[in-house]
């Protein structure tokens, strides 16, 4: 077995590369080659911590295998990134474990791939301005990868914590972008050409009547029962797209609206692996409204998790044991 530790996966896999992957693995989900497995995501009852485990193959690269980890909200005061997880391959020939790869930043990486993806194919493609709703560790990782696809100027940010705003702000300069911390949630909104929200937020942060015609809009904080991060009006009033149906109608942001009966699952144009094959339209003109909703499935973690094997056998990297 190959075991790839948290700074090798982080200094072999670029935001490039994880861009690719990512699109690689939604469209062969398009073509019925890749499949997810259903998700289990529990409140484990100590420590606060919600636990999860993803799985999923695709037979055409091919790859099989599982990521487990969540949340520990109080690993912040230990040192540790709140968000924790590992990724298991195994050989789809035999079945025997095959690789172990710690999958921390690789979580990042891939969720600001999917993002960018989406922003690649359903944003107007002059998007300069881009706006971030929260500025965790998560925003870093979605302004890198957007700026692989779009060729951004300026970015407007808002977050309950000025530490967080401030952080991200001396990220962005450092990058050659010009920055704007915003006191209101409405001012980034209106701003924005590609608005990204990534939040733990179980309630509405942007309103309807905030956004402007053409904005295309990735949620990405969605990924469990309860959580919200836009007014279920601007999603019924907008052009929808998913990473993968059921999980937006159940845990995504679409859950609301469609629990509500303001949308039901035709409401969706398709999913983002269906705009990558051509089996479905983007963005038909300037004027749409487009919603991304990324709740995050195993196949993104396992392709990077495969890709970064790749890489480490390739160079010689990891560390070999028996198993």
């Amino acid at each position: 077995m190959l075991i790839i530790s948290e700074e090798l996966a982080r200094d072999l896999v670029s935001v490039e590369e994880a861009i690719h992957s990512v699109e690689s693995a939604f469209a062969a989900m398009a073509r019925g080659d890749a499949r997810n497995y259903p998700v289990v995501r529990e409140v484990v009852g100590y420590r606060d911590a919600v636990y999860g485990v993803k799985t999923g193959c695709d037979t055409s690269a091919p790859f099989l295998g599982l990521k487990a980890g969540g949340y520990w909200p109080h690993n912040v005061k230990k040192g540790l990134s709140n968000h924790q997880s590992s990724t298991l391959l195994f050989d789809p020939e035999t079945g025997r474990a095959s690789a172990l790869v710690s999958a921390n930043y690789l979580t990042g990486a891939r969720t600001g791939a999917s993002s960018a993806i989406a922003t690649k194919y359903l944003s107007r493609p002059d998007s300069q301005i881009l706006g971030i709703i929260g500025t965790g560790v998560q925003a870093e990782y979605q302004l890198k990868a957007t700026m692989a696809v779009r060729r951004l100027t300026k970015v407007h940010a808002w977050d309950p914590s000025a530490d967080n705003l401030a952080k991200f702000g001396q990220t962005v300069g450092g990058l050659g972008l010009e920055f704007v911390a915003e006191s209101e949630r409405e001012a980034v909104v209106g701003q924005a050409d590609v608005l990204i929200t990534v939040t733990p937020s179980q309630q509405a942060l942007v309103d309807k009547a905030w956004v402007r015609p053409g904005t295309h809009i990735s949620a990405m904080g969605c990924d469990t029962k309860g959580k919200q991060e836009l007014d279920p009006r601007l999603v019924a009033a907008s052009t929808l797209f998913v990473d993968e149906a059921e999980q937006a109608m159940t845990i995504g942001e679409f859950q609301h609206a469609y629990a509500g009966g303001l949308i039901t699952e035709s409401s969706f144009r398709g999913s983002i692996g269906q705009v990558i094959e051509g089996m479905c339209d983007g963005r038909r003109n300037d004027e749409e409204i487009t919603i991304f909703d990324g709740t995050g499935v195993s196949l993104q973690d396992l392709v990077v998790a495969a890709l970064a094997v790749r890489l480490a056998e390739e160079k010689g990297l990891g560390a070999s044991v028996e198993y």
